[in-house]
């Protein structure tokens, strides 16, 4: 079951507010905040499709890239017995850590459904 909204390689999040009674979400990945809401998930479909559409259109008139930009440089937080544990893998296998953790990243990002899930 997929909980987030797809159009045109952008991804965007559903969330409900039972105080107003409302589906809602933002578009994820890009440079600026874009919302919608609608009260129910046919609606929201709709609303955030347009709203995907509405963003690339105002950036595409304006000159702007709206994919948000990753460096591609992050600090992970993990237990000290891990990072020792990936260090002398990484070291038994003549690879660098950032080797090791990217390859870790390959494996999740293609097999998500099954380790996330």
């Amino acid at each position: 079951m997929e909980n987030y909204l797809k159009h045109k390689n952008y991804i965007g999040s559903v969330e409900f507010s039972a105080e107003d009674d409302i589906l809602f979400g933002k578009i994820i990945g890009i440079n600026d905040l874009v919302t919608y809401e609608a009260a129910s998930v046919k609606e929201l479909k709709k609303s955030f499709i347009e709203a995907v559409d509405d963003y690339l259109e105002t950036c595409k008139s304006i000159g702007k890239n709206p994919d948000k930009f990753f460096k591609g440089v992050f600090n992970v937080r993990t237990p000290n017995t891990v990072h020792r544990r990936l260090a002398i893998l990484a070291e038994k296998n003549k690879m660098k850590l950032n080797e090791v953790v990217n390859k870790a990243f390959d494996f999740l990002i293609n097999n998500e459904d099954q380790v996330l899930n």
